[in-house]
């Protein structure tokens, strides 16, 4: 039996490429997590991995679907092995049940750890740049300094935190989080 496993890393992403592919390649069951390939506790592929049984076949549209690092896949390949179990990988041609496929899986997952990491690297290094000419990475600040100001000064009128928060356009945590308790204390009690 071939039982199908899909994984898209972020929500906005879409499942529908990945589970076209696996139901014309003939997979019976298809798995399908929304998670990121480096977390271990995917439930739908532990699912996958329970109906999974000897002379069966593990298929993926990508490798990358299975696993981010080659350590990681390759353990989970040869474990699979040794239950007599096959991979197989649509889109790079790789199918387990052969020894040039098993030879080329090995290539394949260096090759997908290898992009993995120089991509964190690109990443990286952008991130540096971009530091270096003054840019900070994120969501710009809800607390301006002039909110921060407003804030104290309506706190000190007596104003609820609630009622500031409120009238700032944030949370009250937001609130709290840039106008310590210390100094909202000193503002209560002046």
């Amino acid at each position: 039996m071939k039982i199908g496993y899909a994984r898209i890393s972020t929500k906005d992403q879409n499942l529908s490429l990945q589970l076209e592919a696996l139901k014309q390649a003939g997979c019976e069951k298809i798995y399908a997590d929304k998670i990121s390939g480096i977390k271990t506790d995917r439930k739908e592929f532990c699912l996958a991995l329970e109906v999974l049984r000897e002379g069966d076949s593990l298929v993926v549209w990508k490798l990358d679907r299975l696993g981010r690092n080659v350590k990681d896949l390759v353990t989970m390949v040869g474990s699979l092995e040794q239950k007599g179990i096959n991979f197989k990988s649509l889109t790079d041609n790789i199918d387990t049940s052969t020894p040039a496929g098993r030879f080329f899986f090995h290539v394949m997952a260096s090759l997908a750890q290898m992009e993995r990491e120089l991509m964190l690297e690109r990443t990286k290094a952008g991130l540096d740049s971009a530091r270096k000419r003054g840019r900070i990475g994120g969501r710009k600040r809800r607390m301006t300094d002039s909110k921060i100001a407003a804030a104290k000064r309506l706190l000190e009128d007596g104003i609820p935190p609630k009622d500031v928060a409120s009238d700032l356009g944030v949370s009250i945590p937001t609130l709290y989080r840039w106008l310590p308790a210390s100094e909202r204390t000193h503002l209560t009690t002046n």
